[in-house]
């Protein structure tokens, strides 16, 4: 058995929590100064992650490839095994052409651009970050807009801006079942305090993109849809992530919200012409008036329609239970490992759930999709490969980050570093949205960033007498305003609207209201932490 220790270097904690550092301060000084691409900066942190663990806190060698290979594991399966299956669903709408079938029927909603702003980059954003997540939502619904007519800078900043109130419970819920995974928290308190903590950012992001389109005069005019929009987001997102399912939260917000959107009166009216003038480029895509069939049309919803009917039926109880039996938990091999108090650690156990996990439930969607959408089962598996080609390297870096999570996790760096951040006492209610904020904006990803510094927030409210539960939930809540200035979502945001190299034209744009929600969301946090919105917790 390895025992974990605290303080293994020279005795001393600080020293031991400067050289637990070395994994996270070597992918962050990768990725953000040297700029190297993920998935070198990813496999390079597990290295020294690897390292520390062996020469540092006396972890065995085998141990620790033992530990980094169940990490490896529950990044392919359930996290990429997510994504993959859902960017499959995608691109077949793609190849059978009901995705152009989709953007004209989001056009044809309402002639007014506020509007089509919110649609797009709000409500079918956040239904495509609830599917896949890791920049889709950002790099379709930019085109999407453009294709409206927006000018390309102004179509990807509302982009980048709506990618923020989704983003923790995107991808089937992967941020927060990761969260929940390397904490050993359970999953239905985490995703509930995030649940109490997003939605609030949904009731004021619809109001901002409006202003992002038109200024002043679009939150005079357009502010009631705007809020209504916003409330409905924000209240199926709460009901779904504390009382149905995480991995349902943002398809239910996405679709309450769309519909909230546009049965708000005048939210369909054409806008004046000097509203038009002023928000599009007047270039738009020459098959928007194009009249599609109604059956098409409903082809073009159908595999959307698909994933909400298939995760509905496996929350049902005896449904959810049957799927549930072909969960297979076992001991991991080569692993026994235990705290500094010398008790067993839950890593030493690993549960494989084969049929429940959101990605084979979207895999059974997307063999649906393929029926209505009469995809050859041919050219579906091709497209199915074509998908984890494209993901090669999504898949590299989310396993590594994972490996060396778990690393930093099962040796005591984690601890460690909890253990010495936590004399910020109370001040931890304050940073604790920052760490997670930070995090996002260097690896762009929010799963990324609840895997590196999750167990590190739990330490660190233990050890500070903070709820464990709320300060893990921040780091995932505060990760989500990161999105919007993470060089890999300007990159992608900078491609998809034909503006490559201008990602510091757009940083410069959204980087104040990443700042300004940031510092909403560390005084929702610290209000949750006392009296004022203590009450708001489980």
């Amino acid at each position: 058995m390895f025992v974990q220790q605290l303080e293994p270097v020279a005795s001393s904690l600080s020293l031991s929590a400067l050289v637990a550092a070395l994994p996270l301060v070597t992918v962050l000084v990768l990725l953000g100064g040297v700029r190297m691409r993920a998935h070198y900066a990813g496999p390079i942190g597990l290295a020294v992650a690897a390292l520390v663990a062996w020469l540092g806190f006396g972890m065995p060698v085998g141990q620790t490839l033992s530990s980094a290979a169940q990490g490896a594991l529950f990044g392919l399966f359930p996290i990429m095994w997510i994504v993959v299956n859902a960017l499959w669903v995608y691109r077949m709408t793609v190849h059978t052409a009901h995705f152009d079938v989709l953007r004209r029927s989001f056009g044809r909603l309402s002639a007014d651009p506020r509007i089509q702003a919110l649609v797009v980059a709000f409500c079918f954003g956040a239904l495509l970050e609830a599917l896949a997540g890791f920049g889709a939502p950002v790099a379709i619904c930019s085109v999407m807009l453009v294709a409206l007519g927006f000018e390309p800078a102004r179509a990807a900043v509302v982009a980048l801006v709506a990618n923020t109130a989704p983003v923790a419970f995107g991808a089937m819920g992967t941020p927060v079942v990761t969260l929940a995974q390397v904490t050993g928290l359970p999953l239905d308190s985490v995703a509930s305090v995030v649940g109490r903590q997003t939605p609030l950012l949904a009731l004021v992001v619809p109001l901002l993109l409006v202003a992002l389109v038109d200024g002043r005069r679009g939150l005079r005019e357009t502010w009631a849809p705007a809020l209504a929009c916003g409330v409905a987001f924000a209240a199926a997102q709460f009901a779904a992530s504390n009382y149905l399912s995480a991995q349902l939260a943002d398809i239910g917000a996405a679709l309450l919200g769309a519909a909230a959107l546009v049965a708000v009166p005048g939210a369909r009216k054409p806008a004046r012409e000097e509203v038009r003038a002023a928000v599009l480029t007047g270039v738009r895509s020459d098959d928007l008036d194009r009249e599609d069939p109604r059956p098409e049309v409903l082809r073009a919803y159908a595999p959307y329609a698909l994933i909400v009917v298939i995760f509905s039926l496996a929350q049902i109880g005896p449904v959810k239970d049957a799927l549930a039996e072909a969960t297979r938990t076992f001991d991991w091999p080569f692993l026994d490992v235990a705290n500094p108090d010398g008790d067993p650690v839950g890593g030493n156990v690993f549960a494989l759930p084969l049929v429940s996990t959101g990605g084979t439930l979207v895999l059974l969607a997307g063999a649906a999709t393929a029926v209505v959408l009469r995809v050859p089962v041919r050219q579906a598996l091709e497209e199915w490969a074509a998908t984890v080609r494209e993901l090669r390297h999504a898949i590299l870096t989310v396993t590594s980050v994972l490996a060396l999570a778990y690393v930093m996790n099962l040796s005591g760096q984690a601890a460690t570093i909890g253990h010495f951040v936590a004399a910020a006492g109370a001040g931890l209610a304050f940073l604790s949205p920052v760490l997670g904020w930070f995090g996002v904006a260097v690896s762009g990803s929010d799963t990324s960033a609840n895997a590196l510094f999750g167990a590190l927030q739990v330490t660190a409210a233990r050890e500070s007498g903070l709820s464990p539960d709320l300060l893990a939930a921040a780091n995932s809540s505060g990760g989500v305003l990161g999105k919007m200035i993470s060089p890999q979502n300007l990159a992608i945001a900078c491609a998809a609207v034909g503006l490559k190299g201008r990602e510091g034209d757009l940083l410069r744009k959204v980087l104040p209201w990443s700042l300004a929600l940031l510092l909403v969301m560390c005084l929702i946090v610290v209000a949750q932490s006392s009296f004022l919105l203590g009450w708001m917790l489980p």
